[in-house]
Protein backbone atom coordinates (compact mmCIF):
# COMPACT_ATOMS: atom_id res chain seq x y z
CA UNK A 1 0.00 0.00 0.00
CA UNK A 2 1.41 3.22 -1.01
CA UNK A 3 1.42 5.83 2.06
CA UNK A 4 1.16 9.77 1.60
CA UNK A 5 3.13 12.01 3.57
CA UNK A 6 2.16 15.25 2.34
CA UNK A 7 3.02 18.36 4.56
CA UNK A 8 0.69 21.18 3.50
CA UNK A 9 3.65 23.70 4.74
CA UNK A 10 5.91 22.77 1.79
CA UNK A 11 2.83 22.49 -0.43
CA UNK A 12 2.06 26.16 0.56
CA UNK A 13 6.07 26.85 0.17
CA UNK A 14 6.47 25.50 -3.40
CA UNK A 15 2.91 27.30 -4.86
CA UNK A 16 4.32 29.94 -3.73
CA UNK A 17 7.40 30.09 -5.97
CA UNK A 18 5.48 28.54 -8.58
CA UNK A 19 2.95 31.61 -7.93
CA UNK A 20 5.98 34.23 -8.59
CA UNK A 21 7.63 32.62 -11.65
CA UNK A 22 4.27 32.40 -12.91
CA UNK A 23 3.84 36.25 -12.11
CA UNK A 24 7.06 36.87 -14.21
CA UNK A 25 6.12 34.36 -16.82
CA UNK A 26 3.04 36.89 -17.08
CA UNK A 27 5.14 39.86 -17.40
CA UNK A 28 7.07 38.16 -20.09
CA UNK A 29 4.50 37.35 -22.38
CA UNK A 30 3.69 41.00 -21.75
CA UNK A 31 6.95 42.04 -22.85
CA UNK A 32 7.03 39.36 -25.83
CA UNK A 33 4.30 40.75 -27.31
CA UNK A 34 5.50 44.12 -26.97
CA UNK A 35 8.53 43.19 -29.05
CA UNK A 36 6.88 41.26 -31.53
CA UNK A 37 5.47 44.19 -32.67
CA UNK A 38 8.73 46.16 -32.58
CA UNK A 39 10.31 43.22 -34.63
CA UNK A 40 7.11 43.17 -36.98
CA UNK A 41 7.79 47.31 -37.33
CA UNK A 42 11.39 47.07 -37.88
CA UNK A 43 11.84 43.59 -39.82
CA UNK A 44 12.44 45.68 -43.16
CA UNK A 45 10.92 45.44 -46.41
CA UNK A 46 12.11 44.67 -49.92
CA UNK A 47 10.12 47.21 -51.41
CA UNK A 48 11.08 50.54 -52.51
CA UNK A 49 10.39 54.00 -51.23
CA UNK A 50 6.86 54.27 -49.37
CA UNK A 51 4.50 56.78 -48.28
CA UNK A 52 2.55 56.65 -45.32
CA UNK A 53 2.34 53.41 -43.00
CA UNK A 54 5.51 51.08 -43.37
CA UNK A 55 4.50 48.28 -45.33
CA UNK A 56 5.40 44.78 -43.73
CA UNK A 57 8.15 42.83 -45.23
CA UNK A 58 8.66 38.82 -45.36
CA UNK A 59 10.86 38.60 -42.01
CA UNK A 60 7.81 40.94 -40.81
CA UNK A 61 5.18 38.52 -41.62
CA UNK A 62 7.07 35.67 -40.57
CA UNK A 63 7.30 36.55 -36.87
CA UNK A 64 3.62 38.17 -37.02
CA UNK A 65 2.80 34.44 -38.32
CA UNK A 66 5.03 33.05 -35.51
CA UNK A 67 2.93 35.07 -33.09
CA UNK A 68 -0.40 33.89 -34.16
CA UNK A 69 0.72 29.93 -34.36
CA UNK A 70 2.33 29.88 -30.54
CA UNK A 71 0.04 32.15 -29.32
CA UNK A 72 -2.69 29.11 -28.06
CA UNK A 73 0.42 27.32 -26.95
CA UNK A 74 1.11 30.37 -24.27
CA UNK A 75 -2.73 30.59 -23.08
CA UNK A 76 -2.55 26.89 -22.79
CA UNK A 77 0.57 27.00 -20.75
CA UNK A 78 -0.70 29.83 -18.85
CA UNK A 79 -4.12 27.48 -18.09
CA UNK A 80 -2.24 24.95 -17.60
CA UNK A 81 -0.08 26.20 -14.46
CA UNK A 82 -3.15 28.03 -12.84
CA UNK A 83 -5.01 24.33 -12.97
CA UNK A 84 -2.28 22.69 -11.51
CA UNK A 85 -2.03 25.25 -9.01
CA UNK A 86 -5.49 24.97 -8.13
CA UNK A 87 -5.59 21.36 -7.86
CA UNK A 88 -2.88 21.10 -6.09
CA UNK A 89 -4.22 23.16 -3.40
CA UNK A 90 -7.22 20.93 -4.05
CA UNK A 91 -5.85 17.92 -3.28
CA UNK A 92 -3.63 19.08 -0.07
CA UNK A 93 -6.52 20.29 1.41
CA UNK A 94 -8.59 16.62 0.56
CA UNK A 95 -5.64 15.14 2.08
CA UNK A 96 -5.68 17.20 5.63
CA UNK A 97 -9.44 17.15 6.08
CA UNK A 98 -8.82 13.22 5.09
CA UNK A 99 -6.34 12.83 7.98
CA UNK A 100 -8.09 14.79 10.24
CA UNK A 101 -11.62 12.39 9.94
CA UNK A 102 -8.78 9.11 10.22
CA UNK A 103 -7.43 10.61 13.43
CA UNK A 104 -11.20 11.52 14.38
CA UNK A 105 -12.37 8.06 13.67
CA UNK A 106 -9.25 6.49 15.32
CA UNK A 107 -9.97 8.09 18.57
CA UNK A 108 -13.56 7.20 18.25
CA UNK A 109 -12.41 3.69 18.08
CA UNK A 110 -9.96 3.82 20.44
CA UNK A 111 -12.66 5.06 23.27
CA UNK A 112 -14.64 1.90 22.64
CA UNK A 113 -14.68 -0.81 24.70
CA UNK A 114 -13.26 -4.01 23.42
CA UNK A 115 -15.48 -6.76 21.66
CA UNK A 116 -15.58 -9.95 22.34
CA UNK A 117 -13.36 -11.15 19.11
CA UNK A 118 -10.77 -8.55 20.76
CA UNK A 119 -11.01 -10.05 23.94
CA UNK A 120 -10.54 -13.57 22.75
CA UNK A 121 -8.10 -12.53 20.78
CA UNK A 122 -5.76 -11.54 23.79
CA UNK A 123 -6.69 -14.37 25.52
CA UNK A 124 -5.31 -16.81 22.31
CA UNK A 125 -2.16 -14.24 21.88
CA UNK A 126 -1.47 -15.21 25.86
CA UNK A 127 -1.79 -18.82 25.06
CA UNK A 128 0.45 -18.74 22.07
CA UNK A 129 3.41 -17.39 24.13
CA UNK A 130 3.36 -20.05 26.76
CA UNK A 131 0.90 -18.01 29.30
CA UNK A 132 -1.86 -20.30 29.96
CA UNK A 133 -5.39 -20.24 30.91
Amino acid sequence: MTKWDISPGGVESILSLVGLAADDLGKDVKGYAGSVEEAVQFAGTISGPYCGAVPVGPVGAAVANFVTDTEGRIRFMVARIQKTMDGTVKATTAYVAGDLDMAAQAQREAVKAPTPAELRAVGEQKSHHGGGK
